[in-house]
């Protein structure tokens, strides 16, 4: 079934709109999740939560990428889960290793003007990434946006880990190059 049909499930408020994402995106979400959480039970927990997120806000939203937005929503509700999981001791997973990694070149922002500001930075990181070659910008939303790890990167790419480790250290440093110059940090 395609996207628009299945908005005009959710648009209906039928039941079927659940089956049918879960049908055609279950497996996309579940990666996401199990990526950040590394934990079949929590992952699927959090893509029944995207789907329940998914029924609440559609409508009034009318995504115009479907997988985009239930990847986003099972982005957000994983990494809030690992969040809460974690928020006592020091996580060792990829998670833990790849928000350290970005947090080198990124500030927290808690700051009054903190909705301006993430505006603001969306529209640099957009800009950056179109500065990446197609190679090195699917490394780095593999590595920072799904939280993949190297070795899988490394695998689907047909690169060594320690060449894909190497590709997101120069594109980290890229990264705060610009951001420096830009002000953003």
């Amino acid at each position: 079934m395609d996207d628009k049909a299945i908005l005009e499930l959710y648009r209906a408020r039928s039941d079927q709109a659940i089956k049918e994402t879960s049908a055609k995106y279950g497996a996309y979400c579940y990666r996401i999740a199990y990526n950040i959480l590394s934990c079949r039970e929590d992952s699927q927990e959090c893509v029944n939560d995207a789907y329940l997120a998914a029924w609440n806000t559609i409508p009034p939203k009318a995504p115009a990428i479907l997988s985009t937005y239930l990847g986003k929503l099972t982005r957000y509700i994983s990494l809030d889960r690992w969040k809460r999981r974690n928020a006592y001791k020091r996580g060792g997973g990829e998670v833990a290793l790849a928000l350290e990694e970005l947090g080198e070149c990124i500030t927290d922002g808690n700051t009054p003007e903190k909705t301006y500001e993430q505006k603001e930075l969306t529209v640099f990181f957009n800009r950056f990434l179109q500065t990446l070659s197609e190679t090195e910008r699917r490394v780095f939303l593999c590595r920072y946006w799904y939280l993949e790890p190297t070795g899988s990167i490394a695998k689907c790419c047909g690169f060594s880990e320690t060449k894909v480790r190497s590709m997101l250290h120069r594109i980290r440093k890229r990264l705060r190059t610009a951001m420096e110059k830009e002000g953003l940090q």
